[in-house]
């Protein structure tokens, strides 16, 4: 685990507003986890939207962050991150890496994770952001994400940030023996936000919440132009 934010990274009026945010937009709405809240409550995400979007990071909501892609709402980061339950020696798979604000927040709570993007500018603004912040628990590679990373598996967790039309089997096999999957599934108006896990050998998987996310796009999930 790391504790790269540095001082500069942050002023008090952002400070202000991440500490309002873990209050009101994830302790009211149920968020427990007391790690995730403190990984919450440290990454600023600020640093990880665009610099005209900077007023808006702490609000409840999703935000452009350039090639059609977004940042998710604060609260999806959150849950998302607590339904994984990310544990400190835990290998973790993070599939859409966007601008990497997910990827930091990962970064906080577990030994590692490799994230997968797809858009090449994309995964080199994450990864040259995340070197500057001094995360050095986080590798990030151009892939298709539907299809995971066996290279690297198996995996205690994998988070998927895009809704697939089914939990991809390449993701399923991947995941070690207690390993956890969220991920929301769906088309583009009906997704709903789902968890595998595998145990005994068997994977079981559970339905949660209605969500809206960008398409998984790859060979296990939607076509480029579909």
């Amino acid at each position: 685990m790391s504790q790269p934010v540095p001082p500069e990274a942050d002023n008090e009026t952002y400070a202000r507003q991440r500490a309002a945010m873990v209050q009101e937009q994830l302790i009211r709405r149920g968020i427990t986890d007391e790690r995730v809240l403190k990984a919450m409550g440290t990454v600023p995400r600020h640093l990880f939207v665009p610099p005209r979007l900077r007023h808006l990071a702490y609000d409840d909501s999703p935000l452009p962050i350039g090639a059609g892609q977004t940042i998710s709402q604060p609260f999806m980061v959150a849950l998302m991150t607590q339904l994984l339950r990310p544990a400190p020696d835990d290998r973790v798979l993070e599939i859409g890496v966007g601008s990497g604000y997910q990827t930091a927040v990962l970064a906080e709570l577990v030994r590692e994770v490799i994230g997968l993007e797809r858009i090449p500018e994309l995964a080199e603004q994450a990864r040259k952001k995340l070197e500057e912040m001094g995360y050095r628990n986080v590798t990030i590679h151009v892939a298709d994400g539907s299809a995971g990373f066996p290279e690297a598996a198996p995996y205690d967790g994998i988070l998927v940030a895009a809704a697939a039309p089914r939990i991809p089997e390449a993701l399923l096999e991947q995941l070690a023996e207690g390993g956890r999957l969220v991920i929301p599934v769906g088309d583009a108006y009906d997704q709903m936000l789902e968890r595998a896990w595998r145990q005994g050998g068997s994977i079981h998987i559970e339905r949660l919440v209605p969500v809206r996310f960008v398409p998984l796009i790859g060979r296990f999930g939607f076509q480029e132009n579909g």
